[in-house]
Order: C-alpha cells, then sequence, then structure tokens
C-alpha cells in the first residue's frame, strides 16, 4: 500500500472518486495505484506532486511488502552494490 499517498490524500480531506476525478482517471485505477497494484503514468504523479506538494518519490513508495517483494527488493539492493 502507497500510504503516504492515501495519507496526503486524507489530508487534503479528498476521496478516492475526488482524486480520480481530478486525474481523469477511473476510480478503479486510481484505487490501484494507491494500492500498488499499478504504477501509473508520470503525467499522474506531477498532478499528485503539485497537488500534495510532496515529491513523487515519497507518494510513489510502497511501504507494505510481500515477503518475496522485500527479498527481491533485497536481492537487487545487493546486486547495485
Amino acid at each position: 500500500m502507497r500510504h503516504n499517498l492515501k495519507k496526503a490524500r486524507n489530508e487534503a480531506g479528498m476521496t478516492q472518486q475526488q482524486m480520480a476525478d481530478y486525474l481523469g482517471i477511473t476510480l478503479r485505477y486510481y484505487k490501484k495505484l494507491e494500492s500498488g497494484e499499478a504504477l501509473g503514468a508520470i503525467i499522474l504523479w506531477d498532478l499528485m506532486e503539485g497537488l500534495f506538494g510532496t515529491s513523487q518519490r515519497a507518494l510513489r513508495e510502497i511501504q507494505d511488502k510481500s515477503p518475496c517483494q522485500a527479498s527481491n527488493q533485497q536481492e537487487h539492493s545487493a546486486n547495485l552494490q
């Protein structure tokens, strides 16, 4: 789940439907963005960055990772060193 995105949306007092309308996408697609199931186009993240005043990197961060995702990320990090 993208907790930073959800937190920013809640702090702005916006519903998921309002976010979808603001971005010009479907509610279903917005929910996938917020849950981390979809990556989303850069233009969407540009719009959200401007709306919330928070970096795209922070908004896109997925905090809840499955054990498989966490293992893959650790492996990827080790390969970069």
